[in-house]
């Protein structure tokens, strides 16, 4: 078993929660706040309604010189409008747990991700992680972060 690394991050948005819970749990959605240069794209049926434990979402990814992966992930848990947790079933990651936390705030909501996550391919993924994996993630999230305040506006 190789490393468990972790990311986390803290975005304030001026809007109602129930906003921004709606925008977060549409898969469809995931896509716009993806680096387009990734390809990503939701190829599950599209689904109307609120996310549930045990939704199955597929998608296409190219994260990495263009190499199109496909990638599974699972929604465990759901508590509507506090947090929604998705694990990644197939696909780069040896392990892939993503928590997403929504809490109201005064002027709208405080929203968290914590991500866990562990590479394939042991001294290789751990050489991987240093050399391009984690800036890359870095890079994911604050990308996020900025079509996030477009969408949304910053507090």
């Amino acid at each position: 078993m190789g490393a468990v690394y972790s990311l986390s991050r803290v975005q304030l948005i001026p809007a109602p929660l129930e906003a921004v819970w709606d925008y977060f749990s549409a898969p469809g959605n995931l896509a716009a706040i993806t680096p387009s240069y990734m390809r990503f794209r939701v190829t599950s049926a599209p689904h109307q309604g609120s996310i549930y434990p045990g939704q199955i979402i597929t998608y296409k990814v190219s994260p990495v010189l263009g190499v199109p992966l496909t990638w599974v992930t699972e929604i465990t848990h759901v508590h509507p409008r506090r947090f929604f947790v998705d694990e990644q079933r197939k696909g780069p990651y040896r392990m892939w747990r993503h928590e997403h936390h929504f809490e109201e705030v005064p002027g709208g909501v405080s929203m968290r991700d914590l991500v866990h996550y562990e590479l394939p391919l042991g001294v290789l993924g751990t050489l991987a992680h240093g050399l391009f994996v984690k800036k890359q993630l870095e890079e994911l999230f604050l990308y996020r972060t900025g079509r996030i305040a477009e969408v949304f506006g910053k507090m």
